[in-house]
């Protein structure tokens, strides 16, 4: 057993900590896939409580091991290669709900509740999280923010800066600390919580989170326009100039309609959630724009709806094998459309791209065997349009290649302060973020 092994077990017991050789082949695989051979993690470390947690880190900051917080493990391999790591630090023990104030519309949970679990705690109360994050069955609302992973309902409920009302962390010092509250109006803080969004795990180990949730619609409904790229893109600016208010508005690339057995051209899925009677009319008027334009259309409900969109999410998430590259990108949205059919044709058809009509983000999965020339093309055309290209999950052998995050913006100097500032020493996810960071 490893130095900082057996510190860990003397602090969260012996089955608090798993080594290398004792995980079970999955896992191994996975790691493998986010962390280079020759610097693979020496165990996962499971704490039960948040004071465990904070012990945990204490003893990782005074041993100077560098560590990765993770979750369920399911995003471990987004952004740039960690080094020199040799733990990972896990909340799936701290799972617990704090408070649901059901009439306030908060709730607060530990950081390794599974947005799946909490989503079942809500519903008995009529409510839930507008969050549709990857791998939504198993990833949690800890590792939701860290990577701020909202999904298409960001359409109509924003981001998850937008909902995230208090967040607690552990410092690399072990230290606790906290932001924002639970309740909506308070507001103290709230550039902290920003900060922890999106930050992966490089400023401190979130371990507690409180959010907004929303009333669950009495009904919903979902319109599924293809055809012609052109007759596609109006029918979007159509809808963003309208007083339609979808919950979600996603165009989609040739080859996902493809997958989703809708045909083999540009597609444009819209989700309408309210009183069934706004869904109908709704729906109505958007298969009326789509039929005017010369589009395909069909209508979705109950049970064919959600398999769309859950057929939608599974092949949009990068499936685990070695050869997947998803990249995170940005686009002005007027150029969505333009983005899609670079991609299409980059990609002779087979990609699977998703963008989000309003926001411009989105998500692009490569096939198998794409070369790193077209991922740098893709990228060029997102950064000439004003957008952005990250590589989220490839080949440690692709990243090595590239820049991951690609960024071009002057803040990085900021960034690198403010990772001294929160973390001197460098143990937090150490060149998993910007610039190394």
């Amino acid at each position: 057993m490893s130095a900082i092994a057996q510190t860990l077990s003397s602090i969260l017991g012996s089955d608090g900590v798993v080594e290398w050789d004792s995980l079970d082949s999955p896992t191994q695989q996975r790691l493998c896939r986010a962390f280079p051979e020759s610097s693979l993690p020496h165990c996962i470390a499971y704490p039960s409580t948040q004071a465990q947690l904070a012990e945990a880190i204490a003893a990782i900051a005074a041993s100077r091991c560098a560590f990765v917080p993770a979750g369920s493990l399911s995003k471990i391999d987004w952004g740039g290669v960690p080094s020199g790591v040799q733990v990972i630090l896990s909340t799936a023990r701290l799972n617990r709900l704090i408070e649901h104030a059901v009439n306030d519309l908060t709730v607060t949970m530990e950081a390794g509740m599974s947005l799946a679990t909490l989503q079942s705690i809500l519903a008995d109360s009529g409510q839930f999280l507008a969050l549709d994050s990857a791998y939504g069955d198993r990833a949690t609302l800890g590792g939701i923010v860290a990577t701020a992973d909202t999904g298409s309902w960001r359409q109509r409920y924003g981001g998850v800066r937008d909902q995230l009302l208090g967040v607690s962390f552990v410092r690399s010092d072990g230290e606790m600390a906290k932001a924002g509250g639970r309740v909506v109006k308070n507001v103290a803080g709230y550039d902290l919580m920003k900060l922890f969004t999106g930050s992966y795990g490089t400023l401190g180990m979130i371990c507690q989170v409180t959010f907004r949730v929303y009333p669950q619609p009495e009904a919903s409904g979902t319109v599924m326009l293809s055809g012609d790229t052109a007759a596609i893109a109006s029918a979007s600016q159509t809808l963003l100039a309208s007083a339609l208010t979808p919950t979600a508005a996603d165009l989609l690339s040739p080859g996902l309609v493809k997958q989703l057995g809708r045909g083999e051209e540009m597609g444009l899925l819209v989700r309408f959630q309210s009183v069934a009677e706004s869904v109908q009319e709704q729906s109505a008027r958007l298969m009326a724009v789509g039929e005017t334009l010369g589009l395909k259309g069909s209508c979705h409900t109950q049970k064919d709806e959600a398999d769309l969109w859950q057929g939608l999410r599974e092949r949009m998430q990068p499936d685990g094998t070695e050869e997947a590259i998803a990249c995170k990108i940005g686009i002005r949205p007027t150029e969505a459309v333009a983005a899609l059919s670079k991609f299409a044709a980059l990609s002779d058809g087979s990609g699977l791209g998703q963008i989000h009509v309003s926001s411009g983000l989105g998500w692009l999965r490569f096939a198998e065997g794409t070369v790193k020339e077209s991922v740098l093309s893709m990228r060029q055309f997102c950064q000439s349009s004003g957008g952005f290209l990250s590589v989220m999950v490839a080949p440690i052998a692709v990243k090595n290649q590239v820049d991951v995050w690609g960024y071009q913006g002057n803040a990085l100097e900021v960034m690198q302060k403010i990772k001294q500032q929160f973390d001197s020493d460098n143990i937090l996810s150490p060149n998993r973020f910007i610039g190394g960071i």
